[in-house]
């Protein structure tokens, strides 16, 4: 809501919840005027262009398919579903139906990535040579509450490694490019979690700590360390170091793939980093956002702004838009791929997923 709320282009129409009661209840508080009881009431309306699903993983198959099924293009939350075999049916639904699809990777589209991006391929630093990524994931700590009392459950799909790693390594391979082979430790180092609230104590099955170490297609060597609940020293820190300069990205909270990032840098003669302005063409005339950008909505905003646009046909000629289906797929197989290698205690390649 506050994302869609600073952007021209989209109308919210519809909303659907679990029974008409708690649909309308909803519709008149965020003043949307059709309520339905059902996603498949929604997917069938004919006020609707675009289904949005934000839902817990979990849900996303029995939601995102019958707007799929009706034709309607379609924004899902990431992952796109609880394992592989999920995103793989949707993805290829969608390419049977024929219709546009995307999906919330959305530190693709922060203003500091995209800037991020154009500077590692303009030579900033020069040949890249390694990278390094430390940071929190906010799930996988010490403590729950009731409503991510789900994310202990590994099956869920709803875990360390699929959103805050997922979410860190699509970032990291749209601005470096894919891995070719890693390596990779994924540990439960808290079997059992305490209540928030309560105190009780009850089992976690999903991870609290990755580890993820390996190549790069370009030959640079990488290092992921993603850790659950939240560091009172490091939240989120990456670097980037080449054979000419070196870039550093930071974020003072674990979720950073919301907002809020930092970019600074350092090059040649340079004696230490600097902050590096993010110029004003990366922000997409999303001008509330350029003073705003710590909160949770920016670069949600910023990904409908450019899924409108990809809807409109008003991206530039060299611009990407925001992933797709195919995209998660893709993503969904290299995480399967990580755990593998964590399984196995080798290394993998990734080539071998076929993406």
């Amino acid at each position: 809501m506050p994302a869609l709320a600073g952007l021209d282009g989209y109308e919210l129409r519809a909303l659907s919840a679990s029974s008409t009661g708690s649909a309308r209840a909803a519709g008149e508080k965020y003043a949307v005027p059709l309520a339905f009881g059902s996603a498949e009431e929604l997917a069938r309306s004919e006020e609707v262009d675009l289904v949005v699903v934000t839902v817990k993983v979990p849900h996303h198959l029995e939601l995102v398919r019958p707007a799929l099924e009706a034709g309607k293009m379609v924004f899902s939350e990431w992952p796109l579903g609880a394992d592989l075999a999920q995103a793989e049916e949707l993805a290829d639904l969608a390419r049977r139906r024929g219709v546009l699809t995307a999906v919330g990777l959305q530190a693709r589209s922060a203003p500091p990535l995209r800037y991020l991006r154009d500077l590692v391929a303009d030579g900033y630093v020069g040949r890249v040579l390694s990278t390094s990524m430390l940071g929190s994931g906010w799930i996988g700590g010490a403590t729950y509450d009731d409503n991510y009392a789900y994310v202990l459950d590994v099956t869920s799909g709803a875990t360390l490694l699929s959103i805050p790693f997922g979410h860190s390594v699509d970032a990291l391979t749209m601005v470096l490019g894919e891995f070719r082979e890693v390596s990779a430790h994924i540990e439960n180092l808290r079997p059992e979690v305490t209540h928030v609230t309560s105190g009780a104590v009850t089992a976690k099955t999903a991870e609290d700590q990755i580890a993820v170490t390996g190549v790069l297609e370009s030959g640079a060597v990488a290092a992921m360390h993603i850790r659950g609940g939240t560091s009172r020293a490091t939240a989120f820190h990456w670097e980037i170091n080449g054979t000419k300069g070196d870039l550093v990205i930071k974020a003072d909270h674990a979720q950073w793939w919301y907002g809020g990032l930092r970019l600074y840098g350092a090059r040649g003669q340079d004696g230490a980093l600097a902050e590096l302005p993010v110029p004003a063409r990366y922000q997409r005339s999303l001008t509330r956002w350029t003073e705003r950008s710590t909160e949770p909505a920016c670069n949600v905003a910023h990904a409908y702004a450019l899924l409108r646009d990809q809807i409109t046909g008003n991206l530039a000629p060299d611009e990407d838009g925001v992933p797709d289906f195919r995209h998660a797929v893709r993503r969904h197989r290299m995480l399967e791929r990580i755990r593998e290698a964590a399984r196995a205690g080798r290394k993998v390649t990734l080539a071998e997923q076929g993406a």
